[in-house]
């Protein structure tokens, strides 16, 4: 294993109650019910016009649901004012990794604005070789992020793990044939993630990091 594909929030960014937060007060400023804390964390890895269908399958109307998506987006913004915190433990891992020679890559429900803004605001702009948002490309959990930056690192799926908190994180990357990995301290509960057979859970970055290590392959890995 050489490549190692991260999800942003509540993997590497503790950014769940903001993003819950967001949704509420967005629902509120279109006239819309309040959906729960558990049913808005459990869309959260998906794109934001697919968060809105699963949350709002009764809303047929275009303009209302792009109202709600701006809302959302205006809501966060002011939240986020005071960039949500890594999780402990991640820069210090993301070091050691990269010095280890593995691949880093991020592949996000987030927009390519709103990650290039997380990315400034943590100096993390020169740590991942790749990353891939979901307003430009296909969102999870289709595999075409992760099958995008394989190609461009050149990387086989055999040699990479997808990292993430939500099932759309497992089962994209099952999709693509990558290793996936699950973080128990996210969005989604254990029993949820189970649900997609993830290769491996861990309950802290530092636990994952103290797994991963041990399974750099400049090669080809053909057991996990």
């Amino acid at each position: 294993m050489n490549t190692l594909i991260f999800d942003w929030d509540g993997t590497l960014a503790n950014s769940i109650d903001n993003i819950v937060v967001a949704m509420q007060r967005a629902a509120v400023d279109v006239s819309l019910p309040v959906r729960s804390v558990r049913e808005v964390r459990d869309i959260i890895g998906l794109a934001l016009p697919d968060a809105v269908a699963v949350l709002y399958p009764e809303l047929d109307d275009p303009a209302q649901a792009k109202q709600l998506i701006q809302a959302y987006a205006d809501n966060y913004l002011t939240l986020e004012q005071n960039p949500s915190p890594l999780f402990e433990g991640v820069r210090g891992a993301l070091d050691i990794l990269r010095g280890r020679g593995f691949h880093l890559a991020v592949a996000t429900g987030k927009g390519r604005r709103g990650l290039d803004r997380m990315l400034d605001s943590h100096g993390l702009e020169s740590y991942f070789d790749v990353t891939r948002c979901a307003d430009e490309t296909a969102g999870k959990p289709h595999p075409l992020m992760i099958e995008q930056i394989l190609a461009e690192l050149d990387v086989t799926p055999a040699d990479a793990c997808m990292v993430g908190d939500s099932e759309f994180d497992i089962l994209m990357g099952h999709n693509a044939g990558v290793c996936p990995v699950a973080v128990t301290y996210g969005a989604m509960t254990h029993a949820q993630l189970l649900r997609c057979q993830p290769v491996h859970c861990v309950d802290s970055f530092d636990e994952f990091h103290g797994w991963v290590l041990p399974r750099f392959r400049t090669g080809q890995l053909t057991e996990v």
